[in-house]
């Protein structure tokens, strides 16, 4: 949800707690390996009637960083009317000599930056035989970063809506949480325009096979993670011919729902929440003591101390309860990062110490020490969410999805619940509808599912997998958000040989 939402947002970024700042600036223009000129296949698709211009334009790559290659192209703004207005997309690259192929990647969100991934991401995430082997490309999509952007409100105005106090479970509050999301709707239309109603995921499918062709690929290839998993799935079934060598790791089911959708991921937080307790409970820094489930009793606790008293940080900063919950929340992420959670949450409880709670939030909407914002992740996630899926925003409705989260998941769901008051309030209607994502006739795609995903729980990757006409499971028995690039051998082994070789894993593979 929005920075002036007062619900929890659980931005589906995989690589959340490692992205960092691309920096641009302009060089040379010719510096691309001569081996990446000559590795990349011709595209043999035809264009769409009506796009040509789009699909024939060329990349002019300058250098915008040590090792990174940065360019802009153009599509349309309205696939319906593609001689009508036409929008940026910002692309870069990691190109290197010998590279048999280009690789398009996203990191998820809806929101995240591909070019951050590329820029920041990659070099740690992909094992080395991988960059041997791929040009790695990055893009913002339509609505996200350095293309052409969805604009709502200032850091200033940003900071203050976090630090309202609002509780969409209490009815007291729930008139101003109206007020206040019609003002953030309205700041959006402003200042996005016509935009606000195109950054929608078919669109941005679309940009991807534009991106395509001005590579010069016949078919892409493309590793997208948890939201990227949607994207790339729906680029699969509208151009399934297209499709090379696709990761869809940490998947999404296209065809829930907007309200199952936030039970899944409420049911899994929940579940994370346990495990991470558990493992608390084991160390001498937990505040908590006694059973995991005594233990979470003392978290609930605390939680609605924080929403009658927020708590203020070192820099004055009130924390409420919605953002003490989002910095709670970013480290269930990745289990590596329990022992910080344990750390910030003892600070949180014994010294009423909240700075590193509010780190992690600050670092969930990309603000920085400074005030400002480093993107605009926040605005995009609700443009992008309010146009894919319909939502019923109706009292009751409302009322009994939030009781229905509140009792699967007792410590987290009332965070979630009442979401649907934010695309109530915007002025445009969702185009998307939840759907099976078949892509018929495409190359194998390879699906990854961890165990313990909160975020996109492993029965989305079951489920796509056996949505996808031509697709295999791979497993990862562990905790977190996603698996290549921070998980097992096992797992970069099988994504390494996918990918380079073109061998699929045997079904029913686990890690």
């Amino acid at each position: 949800m929005p920075a002036r939402s007062p619900m929890m947002r659980l931005a589906a970024v995989g690589t959340a707690l490692a992205l960092g700042l691309a920096g641009c600036s302009s060089s040379t223009a010719d510096s691309q390996p001569e081996d990446a000129q000559s590795s990349q296949p011709a595209a043999k698709s035809s264009a769409p009637e009506g796009l040509e211009s789009f699909y024939t334009q060329e990349l002019d790559w300058e250098m915008c960083g040590s090792v990174i290659e940065c360019a802009t192209i153009k599509v349309p703004m309205d696939y319906a009317n593609p001689e009508g207005q036409s929008i940026d997309l910002a692309l870069n690259r990691r190109a290197v000599d010998g590279a048999t192929g280009n690789i398009l990647v996203n990191p998820g969100g809806p929101g995240g930056s591909g070019l951050d991934m590329v820029s920041s991401t990659v070099p740690s995430m992909f094992s080395n035989d991988l960059q041997r082997a791929y040009n790695v490309i990055g893009f913002d999509p339509r609505g996200v970063g350095e293309s052409s952007p969805v604009t709502c409100q200032s850091a200033a105005e940003t900071d203050k809506g976090r630090q309202e106090n609002l509780r969409a479970w209490v009815p007291e509050d729930q008139h101003e949480i109206i007020e206040s999301t019609e003002d953030y709707a309205a700041d959006c239309a402003s200042n996005t325009g016509e935009l606000l109603d195109h950054v929608d995921t078919v669109s941005a499918a679309r940009d991807m096979d534009v991106i395509r062709a001005v590579l010069g690929d016949a078919q892409l290839d493309y590793l997208g993670v948890s939201y990227g998993t949607f994207l790339g799935a729906t680029y699969a079934d509208l151009f399934p011919q297209n499709v090379g060598r696709f990761v869809l790791d940490g998947a999404m089911d296209p065809s829930l729902p907007a309200a199952e959708v936030t039970l899944a991921q409420a049911v899994g937080f929940e579940k994370e929440t346990d495990a991470w307790l558990a493992s608390c409970l084991e160390s001498d820094a937990c505040p908590f003591t006694g059973t995991v489930e005594e233990a979470k009793v003392q978290l609930q606790q605390f939680f609605a101390q924080v929403e009658n008293e927020p708590m203020t940080a070192s820099d004055g900063r009130v924390v409420p309860i919605i953002d003490f919950v989002n910095g709670f929340v970013l480290p269930l992420y990745d289990d590596s990062s329990w022992s910080y959670l344990t750390d910030a949450m003892n600070a949180a409880i014994n010294d009423a110490d909240v700075d590193m709670i509010l780190g992690f939030a600050d670092l969930s909407a990309d603000r920085q020490s400074d005030g400002t914002y480093a993107s605009n992740s926040s605005d995009a996630f609700t443009a992008i969410n309010c146009l894919d899926r319909p939502m019923d925003s109706s009292a009751e409705t409302m009322q009994d999805e939030a009781t229905e989260l509140m009792r699967m998941a007792p410590t987290l769901g009332k965070y979630l619940a009442y979401g649907s008051i934010t695309c109530e309030a915007w002025d445009y209607d969702s185009t998307g509808t939840p759907e099976i994502l078949d892509a018929p006739g495409s190359n194998e795609i390879l699906v990854i599912g961890t165990v313990g995903d909160p975020a996109t729980p492993y029965k989305w990757s079951e489920a796509l997998a056996k949505q996808l006409d031509n697709a295999t499971l791979l497993t990862y028995e562990g905790h977190g958000h996603t698996a290549y690039g921070r998980s097992n051998e096992c797992i970069t082994k099988a994504v390494d040989e996918y990918l380079i070789d073109g061998k699929v894993p045997e079904a029913g593979t686990r890690c």
